[in-house]
Protein backbone atom coordinates (compact mmCIF):
# COMPACT_ATOMS: atom_id res chain seq x y z
CA UNK A 1 0.00 0.00 0.00
CA UNK A 2 1.36 3.49 -0.95
CA UNK A 3 1.76 6.12 1.67
CA UNK A 4 0.76 8.69 -1.44
CA UNK A 5 -2.76 7.60 -1.05
CA UNK A 6 -3.17 8.96 2.48
CA UNK A 7 -0.78 11.67 2.34
CA UNK A 8 -0.48 13.45 -1.42
CA UNK A 9 2.86 14.66 -2.00
CA UNK A 10 3.58 17.55 -4.35
CA UNK A 11 4.77 16.70 -7.68
CA UNK A 12 6.39 20.68 -7.58
CA UNK A 13 9.92 20.83 -5.93
CA UNK A 14 8.81 24.05 -4.53
CA UNK A 15 5.61 22.62 -3.13
CA UNK A 16 7.45 19.78 -1.41
CA UNK A 17 9.73 22.58 0.20
CA UNK A 18 6.46 24.04 1.56
CA UNK A 19 5.49 20.89 2.81
CA UNK A 20 8.52 20.24 4.29
CA UNK A 21 8.43 23.30 6.36
CA UNK A 22 4.68 23.33 7.23
CA UNK A 23 5.19 19.37 8.53
CA UNK A 24 8.10 20.60 10.79
CA UNK A 25 6.63 23.66 12.07
CA UNK A 26 3.35 21.35 12.96
CA UNK A 27 5.92 18.66 14.59
CA UNK A 28 7.49 21.09 16.97
CA UNK A 29 3.92 22.64 18.12
CA UNK A 30 2.82 19.57 18.91
CA UNK A 31 6.09 18.83 20.87
CA UNK A 32 5.96 22.10 22.44
CA UNK A 33 2.64 20.95 24.14
CA UNK A 34 3.56 17.92 24.60
CA UNK A 35 6.57 18.40 26.98
CA UNK A 36 5.25 21.90 29.02
CA UNK A 37 4.19 20.20 32.05
CA UNK A 38 5.20 23.01 34.38
CA UNK A 39 2.50 25.19 32.23
CA UNK A 40 0.04 22.39 32.66
CA UNK A 41 0.36 22.07 36.52
CA UNK A 42 0.11 26.00 37.17
CA UNK A 43 -3.15 26.59 35.29
CA UNK A 44 -4.46 23.77 37.50
CA UNK A 45 -3.39 25.30 40.16
CA UNK A 46 -5.27 28.30 39.59
CA UNK A 47 -8.65 26.63 40.16
CA UNK A 48 -7.47 24.98 43.29
CA UNK A 49 -7.50 25.89 46.67
CA UNK A 50 -3.58 27.03 48.13
CA UNK A 51 -1.24 24.16 48.62
CA UNK A 52 -3.54 21.65 46.65
CA UNK A 53 -0.80 21.46 43.70
CA UNK A 54 0.63 18.65 45.23
CA UNK A 55 -2.54 16.71 43.82
CA UNK A 56 -2.43 17.05 40.39
CA UNK A 57 0.74 14.88 40.23
CA UNK A 58 -1.24 12.58 43.09
CA UNK A 59 -4.95 12.05 41.58
CA UNK A 60 -6.36 11.93 38.30
CA UNK A 61 -8.43 15.05 36.93
CA UNK A 62 -11.55 14.37 37.60
CA UNK A 63 -10.77 14.85 41.19
CA UNK A 64 -9.62 18.49 41.21
CA UNK A 65 -11.71 21.43 42.30
CA UNK A 66 -12.35 23.35 39.42
CA UNK A 67 -13.51 27.27 39.36
CA UNK A 68 -16.91 26.93 38.67
CA UNK A 69 -17.45 25.35 42.19
CA UNK A 70 -19.06 27.83 44.91
CA UNK A 71 -16.71 28.01 48.47
CA UNK A 72 -17.29 28.51 52.35
CA UNK A 73 -15.28 28.13 55.08
CA UNK A 74 -14.85 28.44 58.96
CA UNK A 75 -13.21 27.64 62.07
CA UNK A 76 -14.88 25.30 64.48
CA UNK A 77 -15.35 27.54 67.89
CA UNK A 78 -15.34 26.51 71.30
CA UNK A 79 -17.60 24.17 72.62
CA UNK A 80 -19.16 23.97 69.08
CA UNK A 81 -19.90 20.32 67.40
CA UNK A 82 -19.00 19.52 63.98
CA UNK A 83 -22.97 19.18 63.13
CA UNK A 84 -23.39 22.68 63.98
CA UNK A 85 -20.15 23.88 61.96
CA UNK A 86 -22.46 21.97 58.99
CA UNK A 87 -25.08 24.17 59.90
CA UNK A 88 -23.09 27.80 59.99
CA UNK A 89 -21.45 26.58 56.77
CA UNK A 90 -24.91 26.02 55.27
CA UNK A 91 -24.02 22.68 54.24
CA UNK A 92 -26.86 19.44 53.63
CA UNK A 93 -26.05 17.42 57.20
CA UNK A 94 -26.37 13.98 55.21
CA UNK A 95 -24.05 14.60 52.68
CA UNK A 96 -21.81 16.33 55.32
CA UNK A 97 -22.13 13.08 57.55
CA UNK A 98 -20.98 11.13 54.53
CA UNK A 99 -18.05 13.28 54.42
CA UNK A 100 -17.03 13.25 57.94
CA UNK A 101 -17.57 9.23 57.86
CA UNK A 102 -14.98 9.02 54.96
CA UNK A 103 -12.56 11.18 57.03
CA UNK A 104 -13.00 9.14 60.32
CA UNK A 105 -12.82 5.42 58.71
CA UNK A 106 -9.54 6.18 56.48
CA UNK A 107 -8.46 7.07 60.15
CA UNK A 108 -7.96 11.03 59.31
CA UNK A 109 -10.05 12.32 61.43
CA UNK A 110 -12.33 11.42 64.48
CA UNK A 111 -15.28 14.00 64.86
CA UNK A 112 -15.54 13.43 68.36
CA UNK A 113 -11.88 14.47 69.30
CA UNK A 114 -12.05 17.96 66.92
CA UNK A 115 -10.39 20.91 68.74
CA UNK A 116 -11.51 24.41 68.50
CA UNK A 117 -9.84 26.38 65.62
CA UNK A 118 -9.84 23.24 63.30
CA UNK A 119 -10.38 25.33 59.58
CA UNK A 120 -13.21 23.73 57.29
CA UNK A 121 -13.73 24.76 53.81
CA UNK A 122 -16.38 23.31 51.52
CA UNK A 123 -17.16 23.22 47.81
CA UNK A 124 -20.38 23.07 46.61
CA UNK A 125 -22.41 22.61 43.10
CA UNK A 126 -26.07 23.61 43.40
CA UNK A 127 -27.22 21.52 47.30
CA UNK A 128 -24.48 18.66 46.25
CA UNK A 129 -21.08 19.07 48.23
CA UNK A 130 -18.13 17.72 45.69
CA UNK A 131 -14.69 18.12 48.52
CA UNK A 132 -14.12 19.10 51.76
CA UNK A 133 -11.11 20.28 53.00
CA UNK A 134 -9.71 19.92 56.63
CA UNK A 135 -6.91 22.23 58.07
CA UNK A 136 -5.90 20.87 61.71
CA UNK A 137 -4.21 22.98 64.56
CA UNK A 138 -0.76 21.25 63.67
CA UNK A 139 -1.57 22.24 60.19
CA UNK A 140 -2.12 19.11 58.62
CA UNK A 141 -4.49 19.19 55.21
CA UNK A 142 -6.74 16.35 54.76
CA UNK A 143 -9.15 16.52 52.35
CA UNK A 144 -12.99 14.16 51.42
CA UNK A 145 -13.81 14.70 47.79
CA UNK A 146 -16.14 12.61 45.17
CA UNK A 147 -14.49 11.17 42.36
CA UNK A 148 -16.61 11.05 39.05
CA UNK A 149 -18.79 8.18 40.06
CA UNK A 150 -19.92 10.06 43.04
CA UNK A 151 -18.14 7.89 45.50
CA UNK A 152 -16.37 9.69 48.30
CA UNK A 153 -12.83 9.44 48.74
CA UNK A 154 -10.40 10.91 51.59
CA UNK A 155 -6.74 11.52 51.18
CA UNK A 156 -3.90 14.21 52.72
CA UNK A 157 -2.93 17.01 51.23
CA UNK A 158 1.23 17.26 51.26
CA UNK A 159 2.51 21.03 51.24
CA UNK A 160 6.21 21.41 52.27
CA UNK A 161 5.04 23.08 55.36
CA UNK A 162 7.38 25.68 57.47
CA UNK A 163 7.25 27.03 61.32
CA UNK A 164 7.67 30.59 62.04
CA UNK A 165 8.05 31.61 65.57
CA UNK A 166 5.50 34.58 66.53
CA UNK A 167 6.03 36.40 69.93
CA UNK A 168 3.17 37.51 71.76
CA UNK A 169 3.45 39.73 75.66
CA UNK A 170 2.04 42.19 77.46
CA UNK A 171 0.49 42.89 80.39
CA UNK A 172 -3.08 42.21 81.70
CA UNK A 173 -5.42 44.95 82.32
CA UNK A 174 -9.09 43.00 81.94
CA UNK A 175 -8.03 39.43 81.61
CA UNK A 176 -4.88 37.26 80.70
CA UNK A 177 -7.50 36.30 77.95
CA UNK A 178 -8.99 38.96 76.17
CA UNK A 179 -5.53 40.66 76.61
CA UNK A 180 -3.67 38.06 74.50
CA UNK A 181 -6.55 37.46 72.03
CA UNK A 182 -6.04 41.37 71.57
CA UNK A 183 -2.59 41.19 70.97
CA UNK A 184 -3.36 38.11 68.72
CA UNK A 185 -2.66 34.99 70.33
CA UNK A 186 -5.01 32.39 68.97
CA UNK A 187 -8.20 30.86 71.24
CA UNK A 188 -5.72 27.98 71.60
CA UNK A 189 -2.40 29.54 72.57
CA UNK A 190 -4.47 31.03 75.85
CA UNK A 191 -5.87 27.51 76.32
CA UNK A 192 -1.87 26.13 76.37
CA UNK A 193 -0.90 28.91 78.13
CA UNK A 194 -3.10 27.93 81.07
CA UNK A 195 -2.48 24.42 80.96
CA UNK A 196 1.24 25.12 81.02
CA UNK A 197 0.53 27.15 84.12
CA UNK A 198 -2.63 25.43 85.42
CA UNK A 199 -0.03 23.73 88.66
CA UNK A 200 1.00 26.72 89.79
CA UNK A 201 -1.85 29.50 89.10
CA UNK A 202 -5.34 29.72 90.03
CA UNK A 203 -6.31 32.10 86.70
CA UNK A 204 -9.82 33.70 88.82
CA UNK A 205 -8.08 34.67 91.92
CA UNK A 206 -4.26 34.88 91.43
CA UNK A 207 -4.26 37.20 88.39
CA UNK A 208 -3.80 40.70 88.73
CA UNK A 209 -3.29 43.91 86.17
CA UNK A 210 0.15 44.40 85.67
CA UNK A 211 1.11 41.24 85.80
CA UNK A 212 3.03 40.46 82.98
CA UNK A 213 2.82 37.57 80.07
CA UNK A 214 4.74 36.01 77.70
CA UNK A 215 3.92 33.57 74.52
CA UNK A 216 6.19 32.19 71.68
CA UNK A 217 4.52 29.82 69.57
CA UNK A 218 5.21 28.24 65.83
CA UNK A 219 2.81 29.33 62.81
CA UNK A 220 2.73 27.39 60.23
CA UNK A 221 2.95 28.01 56.59
CA UNK A 222 3.06 26.79 52.56
CA UNK A 223 5.83 27.41 50.49
CA UNK A 224 3.43 30.18 48.94
CA UNK A 225 3.56 32.23 52.59
CA UNK A 226 -0.05 31.19 52.75
CA UNK A 227 -0.84 30.33 56.60
CA UNK A 228 -2.11 26.80 57.67
CA UNK A 229 -2.70 26.98 61.50
CA UNK A 230 -0.74 27.17 64.39
CA UNK A 231 1.93 25.08 65.81
CA UNK A 232 2.93 24.35 69.26
CA UNK A 233 3.49 26.89 72.25
CA UNK A 234 7.26 26.54 72.88
CA UNK A 235 7.76 29.22 75.09
CA UNK A 236 5.18 30.47 77.93
CA UNK A 237 6.29 33.05 80.72
CA UNK A 238 4.05 34.69 83.40
CA UNK A 239 5.32 37.53 85.42
CA UNK A 240 3.41 39.13 88.37
CA UNK A 241 2.42 39.14 92.04
CA UNK A 242 2.05 35.66 92.64
CA UNK A 243 4.40 33.87 89.99
CA UNK A 244 7.52 34.48 88.16
CA UNK A 245 8.00 31.56 85.80
CA UNK A 246 8.98 30.87 81.85
CA UNK A 247 8.48 27.10 80.77
CA UNK A 248 9.93 25.63 77.53
CA UNK A 249 8.42 22.83 75.56
CA UNK A 250 11.03 19.79 75.08
CA UNK A 251 10.46 16.61 74.69
CA UNK A 252 12.63 13.67 76.75
CA UNK A 253 14.01 11.60 74.77
CA UNK A 254 13.60 8.33 76.42
CA UNK A 255 9.75 9.28 77.08
CA UNK A 256 8.87 10.85 73.73
CA UNK A 257 6.10 12.90 75.99
CA UNK A 258 5.88 16.38 75.06
CA UNK A 259 6.44 18.73 78.66
CA UNK A 260 7.39 22.12 79.42
CA UNK A 261 10.05 22.49 81.70
CA UNK A 262 11.68 25.62 83.69
CA UNK A 263 15.30 26.92 82.18
CA UNK A 264 16.92 24.54 85.38
CA UNK A 265 14.99 21.42 83.87
CA UNK A 266 12.23 21.06 86.24
CA UNK A 267 8.98 20.05 84.70
CA UNK A 268 5.55 22.54 85.11
CA UNK A 269 4.07 19.64 85.57
CA UNK A 270 3.50 18.15 89.15
CA UNK A 271 1.02 15.75 90.74
CA UNK A 272 -2.22 17.18 90.98
CA UNK A 273 -3.56 20.47 88.80
CA UNK A 274 -4.42 22.99 91.12
CA UNK A 275 -7.74 23.65 89.41
CA UNK A 276 -9.16 20.93 87.42
CA UNK A 277 -11.44 23.55 85.14
CA UNK A 278 -10.26 26.34 82.63
CA UNK A 279 -12.82 29.81 82.48
CA UNK A 280 -14.74 29.10 86.24
CA UNK A 281 -14.71 31.40 88.66
CA UNK A 282 -14.24 30.47 92.09
CA UNK A 283 -17.84 30.86 93.64
CA UNK A 284 -16.87 29.25 97.41
CA UNK A 285 -13.92 28.58 99.53
CA UNK A 286 -12.97 25.34 101.49
CA UNK A 287 -13.66 25.85 105.25
CA UNK A 288 -16.91 26.42 107.52
CA UNK A 289 -19.85 27.84 106.04
CA UNK A 290 -23.50 28.00 106.20
CA UNK A 291 -24.71 25.87 103.74
CA UNK A 292 -27.09 27.69 101.30
CA UNK A 293 -29.89 25.08 100.73
CA UNK A 294 -29.68 23.34 104.48
CA UNK A 295 -29.12 26.65 106.23
CA UNK A 296 -26.52 24.44 109.25
CA UNK A 297 -22.80 25.92 109.42
CA UNK A 298 -20.58 22.96 108.29
CA UNK A 299 -17.00 21.96 106.83
CA UNK A 300 -17.13 22.99 103.28
CA UNK A 301 -14.85 19.86 102.51
CA UNK A 302 -13.82 21.78 98.81
CA UNK A 303 -13.88 24.53 96.72
CA UNK A 304 -16.74 25.60 94.16
CA UNK A 305 -16.06 27.01 90.72
CA UNK A 306 -19.18 28.08 88.49
CA UNK A 307 -19.05 27.83 84.74
CA UNK A 308 -21.56 27.25 82.58
CA UNK A 309 -23.57 23.85 82.20
CA UNK A 310 -21.48 21.62 79.98
CA UNK A 311 -18.21 23.29 80.89
CA UNK A 312 -15.59 20.02 81.03
CA UNK A 313 -14.19 18.94 84.03
CA UNK A 314 -10.60 17.57 83.53
CA UNK A 315 -9.15 14.21 86.40
CA UNK A 316 -6.84 16.44 88.08
CA UNK A 317 -3.64 13.81 88.03
CA UNK A 318 -2.86 10.34 86.48
CA UNK A 319 -5.30 7.49 88.89
CA UNK A 320 -8.00 5.27 89.01
CA UNK A 321 -11.95 5.72 89.16
CA UNK A 322 -13.23 4.25 92.11
CA UNK A 323 -16.57 6.05 91.53
CA UNK A 324 -18.73 7.40 88.88
CA UNK A 325 -22.03 7.69 89.98
CA UNK A 326 -25.22 9.45 91.66
CA UNK A 327 -24.08 10.07 95.40
CA UNK A 328 -26.60 12.02 97.91
CA UNK A 329 -26.26 15.63 97.59
CA UNK A 330 -23.34 15.18 95.43
CA UNK A 331 -25.32 14.65 92.80
CA UNK A 332 -23.60 13.02 89.40
CA UNK A 333 -20.39 12.64 91.34
CA UNK A 334 -16.23 11.05 90.18
CA UNK A 335 -13.83 10.01 92.86
CA UNK A 336 -10.41 9.21 91.15
CA UNK A 337 -7.88 7.05 93.74
CA UNK A 338 -4.02 8.83 92.83
CA UNK A 339 -0.58 7.22 94.17
CA UNK A 340 0.34 8.02 98.01
CA UNK A 341 -3.26 8.27 99.64
CA UNK A 342 -3.95 11.21 97.47
CA UNK A 343 -8.36 11.15 96.50
CA UNK A 344 -9.97 13.64 94.07
CA UNK A 345 -13.72 14.40 93.84
CA UNK A 346 -15.84 16.22 91.19
CA UNK A 347 -19.47 16.52 92.08
CA UNK A 348 -22.71 18.49 90.69
CA UNK A 349 -21.83 17.49 87.19
CA UNK A 350 -24.34 17.13 84.28
CA UNK A 351 -23.23 14.43 82.71
CA UNK A 352 -19.80 12.06 82.69
CA UNK A 353 -17.12 11.90 80.42
CA UNK A 354 -16.19 9.22 77.77
CA UNK A 355 -15.97 5.96 79.01
CA UNK A 356 -15.55 7.12 82.69
CA UNK A 357 -17.00 4.13 85.53
CA UNK A 358 -15.97 2.60 88.46
CA UNK A 359 -12.52 0.40 88.07
CA UNK A 360 -11.03 2.96 84.18
CA UNK A 361 -7.81 4.23 84.63
CA UNK A 362 -7.73 8.07 83.85
CA UNK A 363 -4.39 10.38 82.50
CA UNK A 364 -4.41 14.20 83.99
CA UNK A 365 -6.20 16.45 82.11
CA UNK A 366 -8.62 13.88 80.59
CA UNK A 367 -12.40 14.54 80.79
CA UNK A 368 -14.00 13.15 83.20
CA UNK A 369 -17.31 14.70 82.99
CA UNK A 370 -18.69 18.45 82.55
CA UNK A 371 -20.18 21.04 84.63
CA UNK A 372 -23.69 21.02 86.06
CA UNK A 373 -25.93 20.93 88.83
CA UNK A 374 -27.40 17.54 89.84
CA UNK A 375 -27.80 17.53 93.69
CA UNK A 376 -27.89 19.93 96.62
CA UNK A 377 -27.05 22.49 93.96
CA UNK A 378 -28.12 26.58 94.04
CA UNK A 379 -26.60 26.69 90.16
CA UNK A 380 -24.26 24.74 87.85
CA UNK A 381 -20.34 24.76 89.25
CA UNK A 382 -17.88 22.00 89.95
CA UNK A 383 -17.47 20.86 93.64
CA UNK A 384 -13.71 19.52 93.74
CA UNK A 385 -12.47 17.89 96.57
CA UNK A 386 -8.77 16.83 97.29
CA UNK A 387 -8.50 14.08 100.32
CA UNK A 388 -5.32 13.05 101.71
CA UNK A 389 -5.22 9.70 103.55
CA UNK A 390 -9.14 10.22 103.84
CA UNK A 391 -8.76 13.11 105.28
CA UNK A 392 -10.12 16.60 103.08
CA UNK A 393 -7.40 19.44 102.73
CA UNK A 394 -7.70 22.98 101.10
CA UNK A 395 -6.80 22.35 96.91
CA UNK A 396 -5.92 25.94 96.63
CA UNK A 397 -3.45 25.77 99.47
CA UNK A 398 -1.83 22.43 98.70
CA UNK A 399 2.25 22.22 98.13
CA UNK A 400 1.79 19.27 95.55
CA UNK A 401 5.01 17.08 95.13
CA UNK A 402 6.79 18.63 91.81
CA UNK A 403 7.55 16.46 88.34
CA UNK A 404 10.55 15.70 86.53
CA UNK A 405 13.61 16.89 86.99
CA UNK A 406 15.86 16.79 83.60
CA UNK A 407 19.12 17.27 85.62
CA UNK A 408 18.99 14.22 87.05
CA UNK A 409 19.66 13.04 83.60
CA UNK A 410 22.86 14.50 82.58
CA UNK A 411 22.30 13.16 78.92
CA UNK A 412 18.98 14.83 78.58
CA UNK A 413 19.06 17.61 80.31
CA UNK A 414 22.08 18.44 77.81
CA UNK A 415 19.84 17.86 75.03
CA UNK A 416 17.17 20.13 76.67
CA UNK A 417 20.05 22.92 77.11
CA UNK A 418 20.50 22.98 73.29
CA UNK A 419 16.70 23.14 72.91
CA UNK A 420 16.11 25.67 75.44
CA UNK A 421 18.94 27.80 73.69
CA UNK A 422 17.35 27.05 70.54
CA UNK A 423 14.53 28.84 71.57
CA UNK A 424 15.89 31.65 73.27
CA UNK A 425 17.96 32.28 70.20
CA UNK A 426 14.69 32.24 67.83
CA UNK A 427 12.76 35.39 69.07
CA UNK A 428 14.84 37.31 71.38
CA UNK A 429 13.72 35.51 74.62
CA UNK A 430 16.93 36.58 76.52
CA UNK A 431 15.40 40.14 75.79
CA UNK A 432 11.98 39.00 76.67
CA UNK A 433 12.92 37.78 79.97
CA UNK A 434 14.50 41.32 81.01
CA UNK A 435 11.40 43.18 79.87
CA UNK A 436 9.41 40.59 82.10
CA UNK A 437 11.93 41.76 84.75
CA UNK A 438 11.40 45.08 84.39
CA UNK A 439 7.47 45.02 84.37
CA UNK A 440 8.22 43.01 87.54
CA UNK A 441 10.21 45.75 89.22
CA UNK A 442 7.71 48.13 88.53
CA UNK A 443 5.02 45.95 90.15
CA UNK A 444 6.89 45.95 93.23
CA UNK A 445 7.38 49.60 93.34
Amino acid sequence: MKLSRFFPWPRSRGMRSLSVLVAAAALFACLSVAFRPTETVEQVATVMPPVAEPLAAEFPTEMLITAELTKASTSLQRRETLSELTDRLDLDRGQATQVWNTLNEADLLDPRRVRPGLEVAAWREGDTIKAVKVVEETGEQIMAKRDHTGRWRAFTLSAKQMKTPVRVAGTVATSLYVDARALGAGDQQVVDFASVFAYDVDFQREIHPGDAFEFVYEIITDERGNRLGAGDLIYAALNGKVIDKGFYRFTPTDTGDADYFQANGESATRFLMKTPINGARLSSSFGMRRHPISGFSRLHKGTDFAAPTGTPVFAAGNGTVERASRFGGYGKYVRIRHANGYKTAYAHLSRYGSGIKSGVRVRQGQVIGYVGSTGASTGPHLHYEVHINGKPVNAMRLKLPTGRKLAETPDIMAVFETERDRIDAINGVEENTAILAKASAALEN
